[in-house]
C-alpha cells in the first residue's frame, strides 16, 4: 500500500514543503529511504523501526521504500522522525488517515515511542499556516512555541500511540492554548544607568546611538566603565513590538536557545561573545548553515569588548551585514540568508597597555600603537557612526556624590525620537535614521547655508570619505531628533562632527 503525509523541512530561516511518501511492497524485507538525507535522516530508519515496536505495532517484514520530497533538495535534521513512523503506520493499514489530508507533522522519536521537542518550530509552523494547512502535530513540548504563529491549529503530541489515539477518536483532538501575555518571558533589568557613575560624554553617545540605531565604538584605558555602560544599552532601548518578538524568536528557536517552557523573548538581544569566536560562528554557518551571533543579536546589540582582540578575518566579514543588515551564505547546496539587523557597540583600549596617548604611563613604542590600532581597518571605522572616548572618573563621582540619571529617564527621550523617526518615514520602508541613503539624506539631512560652508571646511580638513560624511549628517538627523528640532542647527552638526574627531585622533596620526 502507499500513503503520503505533509511535513516542512527547514532550510536556513525558512520552512519548505515535505511530502513524505511510504510504499509497502513485494519485495526482500528492509526499509530504503531516498531523497537527498543528511546523515540524521537516514538514521530515522532505525528509530522509527524501534519506536513503532516499543509502541506495541508489529508488522509483517516487506519492503518498506520511504521518499522525501522533492528529491533534489537535501534534508536535515530530526523532524521527519514522527511522519515516516505516522506514513508507515497508514500504509500497512492501521491508521485511517483521512484527518491528515490538510496536516503537517514533524518531531522526533524516541525509541520508546515517545515525541521529543525540535528546533526551529515557529519557522516550521509559519510554512505550514502560508501553506494553508489547517492543523499541525507536533511534540508536546513544542506546542506552547508553535500556538504563538496563530492561524493554525497546534496539537501537541506526547507518544505514537497517543497520535493512533487522536486518529481513532478525532473527537479527542484538543488545541493547544494560545500563549498568554504571562507566558512570555517578562521583560525586565537588574541593571541600570543611575548606578554608572561620571562619563556623561559616553552616556550622551550611547543616548544618541540607541535613539537613531547608529553603530557605537568606545576607545580608553580599562576600567573606565565602557563595558559597564554597553550592558546597560538594552535598559534604554525601546520595549519589542509582538512582531520584533516572533522574528527574534524564530532566530533563537533554530539555535535551540529558547526558553525550555517555549516561552517568546520579550528582551531584546545582547549578545557579548568572546573575542576567541571564529568567523563562522560571529556570521553563522556549518554543514547545515544556522544563525550566528550577528543574527542571533538581531533587534538588539552586538557588543564586541576588546574589539582589536578578534580575529581579523572575523572584524572584516561584519562589512557586508553592516550595511545590508543581513548575511548571506553561498553554499553548494544552495543559499541561505538570514537577518543581521544589530547594532554594534565595541569597546577597545587605545593600545595593549590600554593608556596612550598618556605617554607617563604608557609604555609601548609608536610602531606598537599603529600596529595595535591597525587592527580596526578603514572600511570598519567608516561603518561605525559614532565614536567617543572614556574620561577618567574624579573621586566624588566614584564615591556617588554626583546624582546620575536613571535609564527611564532616558529612555522617555530615545522613544520620543524613534517616534519622530517612524512618523518620518511612514510607508518608505525605512525605520531609524542610520537607515538612510543618499536620497533620504539629502531629503532629510539638509543644512543651512552658514553650515553647509563649515561642514565642507571639516570634511577637507578630516579627509572624510562620502561615507562618513553621510554618517555625520545622519548623526546629526538624530541629535535634532532628541533636541526635538525639525532643523539641523550649527550645534547639533558639530556634536554629530565631534563623534569623528577620534579617528583623527588615533588612526590618523
Amino acid at each position: 500500500m502507499f500513503c503520503k503525509v505533509n511535513s516542512i523541512g527547514l532550510r536556513g530561516m525558512d520552512g519548505y514543503s515535505v511530502s513524505v511518501e511510504v510504499d509497502i511492497g513485494e519485495g526482500l524485507p528492509g526499509m530504503t529511504m531516498v531523497g537527498a538525507l543528511s546523515s540524521e535522516v537516514r538514521e530515522a530508519q532505525d528509530r522509527v523501526r524501534t519506536a513503532l515496536k516499543n509502541s506495541g505495532y508489529h508488522f509483517r517484514p516487506q519492503k518498506v521504500t520511504v521518499n522525501l520530497s522533492p528529491a533534489d533538495i537535501r534534508k536535515g535534521g530530526t523532524g521527519f522522525d514522527f511522519p515516516i513512523a505516522v506514513g508507515m503506520l497508514g500504509a500497512y493499514g492501521a491508521l485511517d488517515m483521512t484527518a491528515l489530508g490538510d496536516a503537517v507533522l514533524f518531531g522526533e522519536l524516541g525509541l520508546s515511542g515517545e515525541l521529543k521537542p525540535i528546533r526551529g518550530i515557529l519557522s516550521l509552523v509559519s510554512k505550514a499556516r502560508e501553506e494553508g494547512r489547517r492543523r499541525c502535530f507536533l511534540p508536546k513540548d513544542n506546542a506552547a512555541e508553535g500556538s504563538a504563529i496563530g492561524g493554525i491549529q497546534i496539537i501537541g503530541v506526547e507518544s505514537l500511540r497517543q497520535m493512533t489515539e487522536f486518529l481513532q477518536d478525532p473527537d479527542r483532538i484538543l488545541e493547544s492554548e494560545d500563549e498568554t501575555e504571562e507566558d512570555r518571558e517578562q521583560e525586565g533589568y537588574s541593571v541600570d544607568y543611575a548606578q554608572v557613575q561620571g562619563q556623561f560624554l559616553m552616556k550622551r553617545a550611547t543616548e544618541v546611538a540607541v535613539a537613531g540605531y547608529h553603530n557605537l565604538l568606545y576607545i580608553g584605558p580599562a576600567g573606565t566603565g565602557k563595558t559597564m555602560i554597553a550592558e546597560r544599552i538594552p535598559t534604554i532601548m525601546p520595549s519589542c513590538t509582538p512582531g520584533e518578538c516572533l522574528e527574534i524568536s524564530k532566530v533563537y528557536s533554530i539555535c535551540g536557545l529558547l526558553p525550555k517552557q517555549g516561552k517568546l523573548l520579550r528582551r531584546r538581544p545582547f549578545r557579548s561573545p568572546h573575542h576567541s569566536i571564529t568567523g563562522t560562528a560571529l556570521t553563522g554557518g556549518g554543514r547545515n548553515p544556522i544563525p550566528g551571533e550577528m543574527s542571533l543579536a538581531s533587534g538588539g546589540v552586538l557588543f564586541l569588548d576588546e574589539f582589536p582582540e578578534f580575529s581579523k578575518q572575523g572584524i572584516e566579514m561584519m562589512r557586508q551585514p553592516l550595511e545590508s543588515r543581513k548575511v548571506v551564505l553561498s553554499r553548494v547546496s544552495g543559499r541561505y540568508e538570514f537577518p543581521a539587523d544589530f547594532m554594534l557597540v565595541a569597546a577597545m583600549n587605545p593600545c595593549r597597555c590600554g593608556y596612550y596617548p598618556d605617554r607617563s604611563r604608557c609604555h609601548c613604542t609608536q610602531q606598537q600603537v599603529q600596529s595595535y590600532l591597525g587592527k580596526i581597518s578603514k572600511p570598519i571605522l567608516d561603518r561605525i557612526d559614532i565614536c567617543v572616548e572614556a574620561a577618567p572618573i574624579s573621586f566624588d563621582e566614584l564615591k556617588g556624590m554626583v546624582p546620575q540619571e536613571s535609564s527611564a529617564r532616558i529612555r522617555e527621550r530615545v522613544e520620543r525620537a524613534r517616534g519622530v523617526q517612524r512618523e518620518r518615514f511612514l510607508g518608505s520602508g525605512l525605520t531609524f535614521n542610520s537607515e538612510m541613503k543618499g536620497d533620504e539624506i539629502q531629503r532629510y539631512c539638509g543644512l543651512e547655508k552658514e553650515d553647509q560652508q563649515f561642514f565642507r571646511e571639516v570634511y577637507r580638513n578630516m579627509n572624510l570619505s562620502a561615507r562618513a560624511y553621510g554618517r555625520i549628517l545622519k548623526v546629526a538627523r538624530t541629535i535634532a531628533d532628541l533636541d526635538g528640532k525639525e532643523q539641523i542647527s550649527h550645534q547639533h552638526l558639530c556634536e554629530a562632527i565631534s563623534y569623528r574627531s577620534l579617528e583623527e585622533k588615533y588612526w590618523n596620526n
